[in-house]
């Protein structure tokens, strides 16, 4: 069984006329490229400590295998805007878990995408602790409940937009929650 003790978030971008070197190189920019992924669903485990990118970044070891909640996009179109967001949400209670949520979309800036992103994790959050809120409100009305309550002690994002190359190459955004034992 393994149980993460520690997560970092990272991000990154990558322009290239292959797909899979614009996305290697997306994964270089996030400090990650070394390792291998393994992708995870949703949740922050209770008791697990968010910490700096560059502290768990040298935590890594190449060829490690690493858990990640990631969200990636990529275009080959000139000046379209993507975005790739990671969003969170703790607990007030530390022996209960959290949420990370994925999000990733075409036309959003990164601060759209990520109060998206951190808003997903959010609602995921606040349904598990019974949290009364009004799906239709606006997200800051939302955070106001959620902090009111006082069992939303967190909520952030991670997010990585970039408009596509203007000659054609394949641009690709990650952002990611890297997942330490």
């Amino acid at each position: 069984m393994f149980l993460p003790k520690q997560i970092f978030l990272t991000k990154g971008v990558g322009k290239h006329k292959e797909q899979l070197s614009s996305f290697e190189l997306a994964l270089r920019s996030a400090g990650i490229a070394a390792c291998n992924l393994v992708p995870v669903s949703s949740i922050f485990p209770a008791g697990c400590k968010l910490i700096a990118k560059p502290q768990g970044l040298r935590k890594l070891s190449a060829g490690e295998v690493i858990f990640a909640v990631m969200s990636k996009n990529s275009t080959r179109e000139p000046h379209r805007l993507i975005a790739a967001s990671v969003g969170l949400a703790l607990p007030a209670d530390k022996n209960a878990y959290g949420y990370l949520s994925e999000h990733h979309s075409f036309g959003q800036t990164d601060e759209e995408a990520g109060d998206y992103a951190e808003e997903l994790a959010a609602e995921m959050l606040a349904t598990t602790l019974n949290v009364d809120f009004d799906p239709d409100k606006s997200w800051d009305e939302k955070k106001e409940i959620y902090r009111i309550s006082n069992k939303i002690v967190r909520t952030m994002n991670i997010t990585q937009s970039a408009v596509g190359d203007k000659r054609g190459n394949w641009t690709t955004v990650i952002a990611a929650a890297i997942l330490l034992g």
